[in-house]
Formats: C-alpha cells, structure tokens, sequence
C-alpha cells in the first residue's frame, strides 16, 4: 500500500519558524494522569510576565492597563510571503489591530448583533484595550443576547441569581439553621428559644445533628464537601503564581482568590455528577482575568458571577473529559485523545506513524493536560487570550477547533519528531517550544477544510 503523500503546504518555509522568547510550563498534576509513562524531567520554572500591574484592593477594584500581546506573535515569520500563506503579508501587524478594532467596535455598536460576522472577526484575535475581549466573550459564550437592548434585564437577572447561590451554598449548617430560624421568628419571645437562631434540644432533628450519616443531613454533606474545598484552595493558592493578580498577599491577590474559590466550590455543589477536578482553577482563570479587568468598573464589580455562568457554559461542551466514570466511552477523555491521533493520521501519517508506531509514544502522554486545561499550560498567558478567541468564536463549538489546534501543534514540530525518538519527542511535547501563534491558528484553520 502506498505510502499517503505529503501536502504540499506543509513543505512551506512557514512551519520552521520560531519566535524569540521562552514559553513557561506548568507540569501541575491534574487528577488522574495516565499511569506508567515515562516522563521527562520537569524544566526549572519560567516565570511569565505579568501582563497588567496588581489592581487597587478597593471593594470595586479599578482595572489595570490592558495587556499587549507581545509584537513576537504578529511579527516574527511575517516577512516570509511562504506558497500556503494567504498573501504576501504586506499588511503590517499594527494596520490589522487597528483594523480588527475598527471592525469589532462596529460590530458591537449595533443594536442586534451579527454573533455570525462578530465569530468571524473574533476568530482573528480580539484588540486588547476598550474591555472588547470581555464583551465579545460574553456574547460568544451566550451569557448575553446578540440583542443588546436584552443586556441591562439579563445581567441583573444573573447577578441576582449568583448572589442567591452564594447566600444557599456557602453557609455552613449552623448559618442556614439560624437563617431559617429568623425567617420563622425564632428571635421572638419564646421560652424554647435559647437564643437568636438557636434550637432547642427538643427541635433538633437526626437530619439536623452533626453527627447525622442521614443523605440529607446538611452537616453530613458539609463534611463531604470539605476534602472538595481544601482541594479547590490548594489549586487556587497555585494558579499562576508569577502574575500579582492572582497571587501574593496584596488585598486585591486576596480578593481575587477568594472570587475564583467561590466560583469553583458552587460549581462543585452544583454539579455532583462532576464536581471539583483538579485543573478547573486553571480553565477559571483567563475568564475571572478578562472580567476582572473590564474597564466599565460596573462590568468589573461582577466579574465574579459573569465568569461563573461563562465557566459553566464552557464547562458544558468539555465536562465529558473531567468525568472519570466516561473515560472509557465515546464522549470521555481517552476517546478524544483518540480522535486527535485520527486526525493526524489523516492529515499527515508519516508524523503519526512516526510517533506512535515507531517511537510508540502513547497521545495520552502529552495530548491530557493539552485537551484538559485547553492549552492554558502550554503557552504564556497573553497567547492563551488569543488562542482562547479563536477557540470560542468557532461555531462548531471549542472542543473541534482544539482538537485542530492540538494537530497543528504536532505539524508544526514535526521535522525534529521525525528526527527525534522517544525520550526526545516526549520531552518536546510535554515542555512544548515558542511557536508563532498566529500561524499556528492559521494551520489549525487549514486543517478544517483537508
């Protein structure tokens, strides 16, 4: 059987390019990785610039700079006019941001928006001032109508309905049964009443006592949900520890950090099925970010409850992959890992074979923590933004276009895998090297219509 020729675009000059700065990983352990691998050395830690400066520790904290991408990802490779590229790239990097600026602002000016054009521009990589990204997410998440007269009556209806789940399920049992107590006058005159809130040991119940097994004893299931929250606050302490936002002991780090524990623990309460899986923190993170640091301070003073309904939006197209109990099925982790050795297969079957008949190094070594944390591990945090428009604005839904993403990856990278054996290739994807993103995404986008 002949051997399935190479494309002819990936023999571009293209995808030998590089880009000057180091990308940092993070080899956090995420909650179950694949058992007997053989994994490379952890590098010593990069530390990422901080993309903004600490905001105020003001109750409504006022936004910092907006961050900038950094010029290597518009600029290296643009002057090479490669066959495969769309045009000779006489257009300068600058002339483009301002352009998509224009476009977006216009779009976004509109009474009802076109969500088809704005997926479109969006798909290119949003501007990084005015608070574009953190409308244009919300919009593309379905947080918010395309209507844009519908806005001010669905955010205070959301924001209303965070609250109440914050007041239900961050008490512990002593403040709900003092809260319903008041509710029903137990600060009345009452001789039972021992107190404000306080029961007296007639009125306690079996479900009520501490130490109840019973399914519905509130204290039997605050005692569960506690190995939860001490793991939601480990994560949480360790989301990027080199970015003053989310880390140190400034009041605002603080506030922040208690904003990202609040959204995880009601997501776990929630959501039984799934609950809390170590890696959620991360996936939170970008999203709180955005908010956080919306210019419009009345946007900002939310962030918390927006990122919480954006979270879960997105949870709902990859929640199948923090699942354990399908992993083994058609929708788990291990068959999407699957799915993306198909997909290089297809498109470039030297590489697969390569990789995983000669070398033999199993996709799940590499490709988890890819799909689980969606890249936010493998690219400094500002390339994760752009990457993060492009997965959002796809209409196919993220979990397609990362897919693509995670095969570009590997084409990218494919002349030292080919060269490489298995220690060495399994190095190169766990600590994966400066790539451009731009033309990742642009061979990503290729690889949809092959």
């Amino acid at each position: 059987m002949a051997k399935k020729g190479i494309p002819e675009w990936l023999n571009s000059s293209l995808w030998s390019s590089s880009s000057p700065s180091p990308i940092p990983v993070d080899d956090r352990p995420l909650r179950h990785p694949p058992a007997a691998t053989t994994v490379a050395p952890s590098p010593p830690i990069v530390e990422r610039p901080s993309p903004s400066p600490s905001p105020s520790p003001s109750a409504v904290s006022t936004a910092p700079a907006p961050i900038r991408h950094p010029s290597k990802s518009e600029t290296n490779d643009s002057q090479n006019g490669s066959s495969g590229v769309d045009g000779p790239g006489t257009v300068t990097p600058a002339a483009e941001d301002v352009s998509r600026k224009t476009q977006v602002v216009a779009e976004l000016s509109k009474k009802v928006i076109d969500l088809k054009e704005l997926r479109k521009i969006a798909s290119q990589g949003l501007p990084d001032d005015a608070g574009i990204r953190s409308l244009v997410w919300k919009l593309l998440l379905g947080y918010l109508s395309p209507d844009r007269s519908l806005w001010s009556s669905e955010l205070a209806k959301k924001r209303s309905q965070y609250k109440q789940f914050k007041e239900e399920l961050l008490m512990n049992p002593s403040e709900v049964t003092r809260k319903m107590e008041k509710s029903k006058g137990g600060d009345s005159n009452d001789p039972k009443v021992e107190g404000p809130g306080a029961l007296s040991r007639s009125e306690i119940t079996h479900e009520d006592h501490p130490l109840s097994l019973g399914t519905t004893s509130l204290w039997n299931n605050f005692f569960k949900d506690t190995e939860v929250l001490e793991q939601i606050d480990r994560d949480v302490m360790r989301t990027h520890p080199d970015m003053h936002f989310f880390s140190g002991d400034s009041p605002a780090a603080k506030s922040n950090q208690d904003a990202l524990k609040n959204v995880l623990t009601i997501f776990a309460k929630l959501n039984p099925g799934i609950r809390y899986v170590q890696g959620m923190n991360e996936i939170l993170a970008p999203i709180f970010y955005i908010f956080k640091n919306d210019p419009d301070k009345a946007n900002a003073a939310y962030a918390e409850a927006d990122a919480f309904f954006c979270f879960v939006e997105l949870m709902s197209g990859f929640r199948d992959n923090f699942c354990q109990q399908l992993d083994n099925s058609v929708v788990g982790i291990r068959y999407t890992i699957t799915r993306l050795s198909m997909l290089l297969k297809h498109h470039d079957e030297e590489l697969w074979r390569h990789l995983e008949v000669t070398t033999k190094i199993n996709p799940q070594f590499y490709a988890f923590r890819w799909i689980t944390l969606l890249l936010t591990q493998e690219f400094n945090f500002v390339e994760s933004l752009h990457i993060w428009d492009t997965l959002l604005s796809d209409p196919e839904g993220p979990q397609e276009t990362l897919l693509r993403i995670c095969c570009a990856m590997l084409i990218l990278v494919r002349r030292r895998l080919l060269a490489g054996d298995f220690t060495s290739n399994l190095k190169l994807l766990q600590n994966y090297p400066p790539t451009n993103i731009s033309h990742m995404l642009y061979v990503a986008d290729k690889l949809r219509s092959k």
